[in-house]
């Protein structure tokens, strides 16, 4: 619909445009979806984290390289040169690397995601958008942290003569797909619970310190299956332990000897049927944790 406007003695007439569209409030549209619609004000956040985080730094992104590095030196030592641990391992180093890779990003993923939208309350509180938008960011943050890990992993892996092969790649897109998902519903939940209790992010941080323990990264899983005498089916129904499985397949497997013996000893039996389920157990958590922060969310404003 298109009216003239009436000219008055100094302003010329020109045309008024109306759109005939319905009245919408501007937070309306929430949820996961909308916030991959709005694309832009997520790389907006992305690079926001990014800044703040290396604000002042003088190493800035080299950080990334040398935590993980430290992890690993300290677990090298503590547990191969110290107490002499798994020596019947081949390249005990690059799978327990594998290892603090994935724990690294499922651990940052969770506790920066828990305090994501108390550390943004600004905006919470003075922006109309899907207040999901933030924990997705801090996932995407931990996401571009772990890139020089892989970096360091893949020329180690180099180095001893793996080569990636197709079921390589499958298994690497499995285990981020599964620590992605997780890592996201797991902070959507505890990052609305944070806002009406400040205690759930030190709950969060305690829950981390399990993970490290609980998937096979400083021992490997033949430890597990031999202790339990192959009733290992509650120690695999973890999708963390599934995705370092995953990613110890991709990399470690083909940096030994002899990758078929090393799968025969160190791998459980069907392990990508295993991780195709977990990605279901991880994408219905994703789904649970979407339900809890719908209906906590009209409230965070409030509360905050």
């Amino acid at each position: 619909m298109t009216d003239v406007a009436h000219p008055t003695d100094q302003t010329p007439a020109r045309p008024v445009h109306r759109v005939d569209a319905p009245l919408s409030p501007p937070s309306a549209s929430t949820g996961l979806f909308e916030v991959f619609r709005r694309r832009y004000l997520l790389r907006l956040l992305v690079r926001r984290e990014l800044s703040a985080r290396y604000q002042g730094s003088v190493l800035g992104l080299l950080w990334s390289y040398v935590n993980p590095l430290t992890q690993f030196c300290i677990y090298y030592f503590v547990m191969g040169v110290l107490f002499q641990l798994h020596q019947d391992v081949p390249n005990f180093a690059i799978h327990m690397f594998c290892g603090i890779i994935i724990v690294h990003f499922f651990n940052e993923t969770f506790n920066a995601g828990t305090r994501s939208i108390m550390r943004n309350k600004a905006l919470v509180q003075k922006m109309a958008l899907p207040r999901e938008m933030f924990p997705v960011a801090s996932m995407l943050v931990s996401a571009y942290h772990m890139l020089p890990q892989f970096v360091i992993l893949t020329v180690i892996c180099l180095f001893t003569g793996w080569r990636p092969e197709p079921v390589s790649v499958v298994a690497l897109v499995l285990s981020l797909a599964i620590i992605m998902t997780l890592g996201t519903a797991m902070a959507l939940m505890f990052s609305a619970a944070n806002v009406f209790f400040r205690d759930v992010s030190n709950v969060a941080s305690i829950m981390t310190n399990f993970v490290r323990f609980g998937v096979p990264m400083i021992y490997p899983y033949s430890l597990v299956a031999e202790r339990f005498h192959g009733h290992t089916e509650f120690y695999l129904a973890n999708p963390i332990a599934e995705a370092v499985l995953l990613i110890q397949r991709a990399f470690w497997v083909g940096s030994t000897d002899d990758p078929a013996a090393t799968i025969a000893a160190h791998m459980p039996d069907h392990l990508f049927t295993r991780s195709v389920i977990a990605l279901g157990l991880s994408l219905v958590v994703l789904g649970f944790g979407q339900l809890v922060f719908s209906r906590l969310e009209n409230k965070i404003p409030e509360r905050l």
